[in-house]
């Protein structure tokens, strides 16, 4: 942990939000917390954060609305989310990081593991999606598609924008600054996220299976994110970087 990382709450039940304040504050986190997100953004705005704790069932915009407006702003589209939820549907959970959530923990739940998720979840954000070769472009270019970096904004050769989750997003920006390199599983989990536990270890293959339906690959013969038998996955398209 840093210095004194800063945590907003937002929870709209004032005894589970005083109840985090306090056991964050003890064990050395800044908290400031928010009933609703209805000053989510304006509290962005003038208030650095390290991380944003989002109740799903808000009164107004609900937690999944805010993630998801969060992962548009440029300014805020790369901020850590935790979602905590009453709800334990699976769909739920699945739409929670779908929509960008970095975890999600079901309610109610022990105040050490959502200590352990925080910790766990800024370790992962500030080891950079992509290390050592990290492409400092604006916009890369790769068979046809476009990936804008500033905005996340995926285009296809025709000009449509196609729509990434942010794993989606980071599992692109890991391909594009490894192009040509063999990638395995243990080598992804290692530039995503640190060699750490998380939901996406369990589903690296399901998640390149997303991204190549994004990018309209044949399942049976992917040429952009081919798979090399028995040793990984490779970004085998010519890749450029552009102003």
């Amino acid at each position: 942990m840093s210095e004194r990382d800063r945590i907003l709450i937002v929870e709209d039940d004032e005894e589970t939000r005083e109840l985090l304040r306090d056991y964050l504050l003890k064990n050395g986190y800044a908290c400031r917390t928010l009933p609703d997100g209805s000053r989510l953004r304006a509290e962005l705005s003038h208030e650095q954060v390290d991380m944003v704790i989002l109740d799903l069932m808000l009164p107004g915009d609900d937690g999944l609305t805010l993630c998801r407006n969060l992962r548009a702003d440029p300014a805020t589209s790369n901020l850590p989310v935790i979602m905590l939820t009453a709800r334990v549907e699976e769909t739920d959970r699945i739409i929670g990081l779908e929509m960008g959530a970095d975890d999600y923990l079901p309610k109610p739940f022990n105040p050490r593991e959502l200590l352990a998720r925080i910790k766990s979840v800024l370790r992962r954000a500030r080891a950079a999606p992509v290390a050592g070769k990290e492409v400092v472009a604006r916009r890369i270019s790769f068979a046809g598609w476009t990936l804008d970096i500033p905005t996340r904004q995926l285009r296809s050769p025709e000009n449509v924008v196609v729509s990434l989750s942010r794993k989606e997003y980071n599992l692109l920006r890991i391909f594009l600054s490894h192009a040509g390199e063999v990638l395995d599983r243990d080598r992804i989990m290692e530039l995503y996220a640190g060699r750490e536990s998380s939901p996406f270890e369990r589903g690296i293959d399901v998640q390149i299976g997303r991204l190549r339906k994004r990018l309209r690959e044949e399942s049976k013969d992917p040429v952009i994110i081919r798979t090399v038998r028995g040793h990984g996955y490779m970004m085998a398209a010519k890749v450029d970087i552009l102003p």
